[in-house]
């Protein structure tokens, strides 16, 4: 799918290729400080019926939106930010407009980061996020034939995907209900970052090689344990997993991976809806206060997903 670059969007790439690495120079706390005090930048996103903070205890809580007061499908939404930064707040925006273009009530959570917290504590927060939002689904709303949907951007797509194989496998051992749907925003699905484009589209793109190799280092220490199914979901049989809408970039280091797995997802028989777009960069779902072109290609891609969701799960007469 081709988006024309608008001059915000031409401007934001001339500013990013001089760049260089500096998430190993500026290490885990300076960069959570420097992603919030960003956040804070502009204005909110959508308007909600409903926001609500939930503890949902043992190191971790999560946020729930509601776009209207009705049955809706709940997603269980796992941010960004390369294992180590990104939190309720940074990713405010971006679940509001989940929530408001695809008509979902989303439930945000704020997992373990790295590294504080290694692999495989984030996965493990966003399966026991997505079993309290299936024990709690009637006061949060949710529409029971839905399930429990997952989504992810970017690092956050990894967890959501690798949360699926989980809930997948427990369900199929009768000790959880399996997942319901899956979104992944551009996403990491390969920790071994040994895809064509991590070298061909690693500089000057606003996601550099060498930092995405320091966020994997922090999250997965050990170069053997990336190539671990459980945590790294390209080396997972996927066969069984719910309808999933994915949706890449040209100009993205992980593109590649990005597309064998949706490539993955239909050859094993998923439902699999997938989004390219030629002209745009990594996390540019993060990028609609820069560009209108941007904003404009995120809104109709999580609209579209709306519509994916109710057409795979027989719900189109729900989204009004």
């Amino acid at each position: 799918m081709r988006i024309e670059p608008d001059d915000a969007l031409r401007a934001w790439i001339a500013g990013v290729r001089g760049s260089a690495p500096m998430a190993a120079r500026m290490g885990a706390a300076r960069l959570r400080m420097a992603s919030r005090s960003l956040a804070k930048e502009g204005p909110a996103g959508p308007e909600m019926a409903t926001v609500e903070d939930h503890d949902l205890g043992d190191l971790f809580d999560a946020r729930l939106y509601r776009p209207r007061l009705a049955e809706l499908p709940v997603v269980v939404y796992a941010h960004g930010g390369g294992f180590v930064m990104g939190d309720l707040d940074t990713h405010d925006r971006l679940a509001r407009r989940i929530a408001h273009h695809a008509q979902v009530t989303v439930l945000s959570v704020a997992y373990r980061r790295a590294p504080e917290y290694r692999a495989p504590a984030a996965v493990e927060d966003i399966v026991r996020a997505c079993r309290w939002a299936d024990a709690m689904l009637g006061l949060l709303g949710g529409d029971s034939r839905a399930g429990i949907g997952l989504a992810g951007d970017s690092a956050g797509g990894l967890l959501a995907a690798a949360a699926a194989l989980a809930l997948r496998d427990a369900a199929r051992a009768g000790l959880a209900e399996p997942p319901g749907h899956l979104l992944l925003l551009t996403p990491n699905t390969d920790l071994t970052l040994t895809a064509a484009s991590v070298a061909d589209k690693g500089h000057g793109w606003g996601l550099e090689r060498a930092d995405l190799q320091w966020y994997v280092e922090q999250w997965v220490p050990g170069r053997h344990d990336r190539f671990d199914p459980t945590i790294s979901p390209a080396y997972a049989a996927l066969d069984g997993l719910p309808p999933t809408f994915v949706v890449t970039a040209e100009h993205d280091p992980l593109r590649d991976e990005g597309l064998w797995f949706a490539d993955r997802l239909r050859a094993s028989g998923v439902p699999c809806e997938h989004l390219h777009y030629e002209d745009l960069v990594h996390g540019f779902f993060q990028l609609d206060r820069v560009s209108p072109a941007t904003a404009s290609a995120g809104d109709a891609a999580l609209q579209r997903y709306g519509t994916f969701l109710r057409h795979a799960l027989g719900l189109e007469d729900e989204a009004g």
